[in-house]
């Protein structure tokens, strides 16, 4: 019978072995975690440092175990066979990490894992204790053999379990169930090593042939203390990538989200340029670019063989100037909301209808055979239109007229609206509610339009020209900031004319660039004058797209100024949207001249034409200046409150001023100074005027903010 060594274990390391375990086990649940939510390369390198860290952490517990294992005699190990153990620790750590990182793994994957991973646990186990070389030979009880092979595969089907567990875990909740997780691993794999231990049995007299290599105190500290290090290093590294992971995840989707604000916002604004705000149909803009493509369409059906037609009928609201007047705009409103809806189910699938005016409406036909087919669509828009509206409990009655004009047909085909339009007045003459085809008598009459040109000719030089000013509303202390010029036409016959009609007339006879050289002049002269009376306040002026494309504008506007003394910080000059972006290589020269010159610049009307935000960096500009339909919307349209937001928070983060025009109402003046918008204008608080009205009006104010009741320090400056 033999008799065996007395064997003990030293306390302190075996804590210290189970203290390693823990940690590695905890550093192993975080490093699966990473493995699994890594990019593909990132994934695979985590792998492999995970199972170096892994194993060696595996290895270091059972190392250290045996360190702990006491005989009366000296240990020692060698030094092959204990790397050999090592790589055995690295090899079943690889494949736990393997299948941990999976989406998915059944039973069958669990159970090839677990027995891969337990074999490998066991072999390191025992090539580590083969590594004493023992002479004699370890005497082994090998039922407790079989148990800690055994515990070693059911402590690999946990640990994957575990994997498989944690990943259910909401992120408050992980440490606590790490942290048992850990204990559990810790336990059976300890479990593991000293059921192992106790299989082991040392003959009376044994002696190790390896005591001279590796063992000793020192180098139980030395792997103490090293393994340590690696797997703290490993945890910090592993928690300071998911940090940097995270953080990367929610600026990606803040930047994402904010990009997606600013397309809405820039599809909004597009809408917009091409749609009318109060009906939602097309405006004139979106209306002349389908009418060009439906004659192109029309020219190649009709190459084909195929004789095909195309309609514009223009629709007017008789007696809709009454319902505005009795019942206030808010029902005109109403009732242009159902006139819309109304063509629009009278039309034909396919057709155009648009909003162009006050009460003014087209419609677009295409693929219509002969008259009597536009005859029927007016017929039923005159029946549709003539049916009573409710409002306000009441019901109101309207009628229309209406004016088609076909192509191919009488007149040309470039003033296919404007024939319509006349068609529809002579609809009105003869006493509206009805239809007219347009014939070529009905053109508008010319020697009107020759006089009124020719009057227009001599309106500078017979005085008849003067400029308005409308205040504009600092959005801080309410006081007036500036005043933008408006050109004003008193004719000896006809008294005021609208700008609409002689500015309209002036750009179709090459007149508009006189005029706005005079009103250049006329700015600078009247600045002036205010300065030599002590008032000194900025003028805005409109640049047409006729001055926009003379290349000595600049030049122009930079004598004026020094011919009458004003500095260039006074004036600005304002383009809209739309013939900004007509042609930006124009737009560009004169914005960086006037810019050089120290002229201040704003885009005028913002949002009415293309919305091309992009272009915005590209320009010199100074301000924007919110188009008079998104503020007509603010008291009743989300949408419209929205779009000027976005506006004003585009154009702040630009460093770029906001100027909203034609605010009418004490709504709107709220909504707009809440949304944070520099310079209000509009007739709520000063209609444009003469300048001696104005420093009449100003004198006036003085005393009373116009934005609330605290008296501001001057109204002009």
């Amino acid at each position: 019978m033999n008799t065996f060594m007395p064997s003990d274990h030293n306390l302190l390391v075996v804590a210290a072995s189970f203290a390693i375990a823990m940690l590695a086990s905890y550093v192993t649940l975080d490093l699966a975690r990473r493995v699994r939510s890594a990019q593909r390369r990132m994934g695979l390198a985590w792998w492999g440092a995970g199972s170096l860290v892994m194993g060696t952490g595996i290895w270091s517990m059972h190392f250290l175990g045996m360190q702990a294992f006491e005989l009366p005699i000296v240990i020692g190990f060698a030094s092959g066979l204990t790397l050999l153990s090592w790589l055995a620790a690295v090899g079943a750590a690889g494949v736990a990490l393997g299948i941990a990182s999976r989406k998915h793994f059944g039973p069958l994957q669990l159970a090839l894992g677990a027995l891969v991973m337990g074999a490998g646990i066991a072999g390191m186990h025992y090539i580590g204790m083969a590594a004493m070389n023992m002479a004699p030979g370890i005497f082994w009880d090998w039922r407790l053999v079989a148990l800690s092979v055994l515990i070693a595969v059911l402590a690999s089907a946990a640990a994957l379990m575990l994997f498989k567990l944690l990943r259910q875990v909401k992120p408050g909740q992980r440490l606590g169930y790490q942290l048992a997780a850990s204990f559990v691993m810790a336990v059976a794999i300890c479990g593991m090593h000293y059921t192992g231990m106790g299989a082991a049995h040392f003959a009376m007299g044994s002696v190790c042939l390896s005591a001279g290599e590796l063992g000793g105190p020192g180098l139980t500290v030395l792997v103490l203390m090293a393994t340590g290090m690696l797997l703290i290093s490993t945890l910090f590294t592993s928690m300071l990538d998911a940090r940097l992971q995270s953080t990367a995840e929610r600026l990606t989707e803040s930047l994402k989200e904010s990009n997606n604000r600013l397309k809405a916002a820039n599809d909004e604004l597009q809408h917009r340029a091409f749609s009318d705000p109060l009906t939602g149909l097309p405006n004139r803009l979106l209306f002349e670019d389908r009418l060009r493509q439906a004659l192109l369409r029309l020219d190649r059906a009709n190459h084909d063989g195929v004789v095909d037609r195309l309609a514009v009928l223009f629709v007017d609201l008789d007696g809709f100037k009454p319902i505005n007047d009795s019942f206030g705009h808010a029902a005109g409103d109403v009732i242009l909301r159902c006139a819309a809806d109304r063509l629009r189910l009278e039309a034909r699938e396919g057709d155009t209808v648009a909003r162009v005016g006050g009460d003014e409406f087209l419609l677009l036909l295409e693929n219509v055979t002969d008259e009597a087919a536009c005859i029927g669509v007016a017929k039923r828009a005159l029946t549709a239109l003539s049916k009573p509206f409710e409002l306000a409990g009441r019901q109101v009655q309207i009628a229309c007229s209406i004016g088609i004009a076909i192509h191919p047909g009488p007149g040309e085909r470039s003033k296919l609206v404007a024939n319509a339009d006349a068609a529809m007045y002579a609809a009105k003459r003869a006493g509206g509610s009805c239809h007219v085809l347009f014939e070529p008598h009905m053109g508008s009459d010319a020697s009107a339009q020759l006089e009124l040109q020719n009057d227009l000719r001599h309106a500078l030089e017979r005085g008849e020209m003067s400029l308005h000013y409308q205040p504009k509303i600092d959005g801080q202390d309410g006081q007036v900031c500036g005043v933008e010029a408006l050109l004003r036409w008193s004719h000896p016959q006809h008294g005021m004319v609208s700008p609409a009609v002689f500015i309209a007339l002036a750009e179709r006879f090459g007149l508009i660039v006189q005029l706005g050289n005079w009103v250049i002049e006329e700015a600078c002269r009247q600045m002036a004058e205010w300065k030599h009376s002590g008032i000194v306040i900025r003028v805005a002026i409109n640049i047409s797209a006729h001055q926009l494309r003379d290349n000595s504008l600049v030049t122009r506007i930079e004598q004026a100024l020094a011919r009458h003394g004003v500095p260039a910080s006074q004036l600005l000059c304002e383009i809209t949207e739309t013939v900004a972006m007509e042609d930006m290589q124009a737009t560009q020269r004169t914005f960086d001249g006037l810019a050089r010159i120290g002229v201040f610049l704003s885009i005028d009307d913002f949002g009415s034409g293309y919305s091309s935000l992009n272009y915005l960096r590209q320009l010199p500009a100074r301000q924007l200046k919110i188009d008079r339909s998104f503020v007509h919307d603010l008291e009743f349209s989300e949408d419209a409150r929205s779009v000027v937001n976005a506006v004003v928070k585009l154009a702040h983060a630009l460093n770029l001023g906001v100027v909203a025009e034609g605010v009418e109402t004490a709504g709107q003046r709220d909504i707009l100074l809440e949304m944070q918008c520099d310079e209000l204008q509009g007739y709520f608080f000063a209609r444009p005027m003469p300048a001696d009205a104005l420093l009449a009006w100003s004198l006036g104010e003085q005393g009373k903010s116009l934005l609330d009741n605290v008296p501001p320090v001057g109204l002009l400056r």
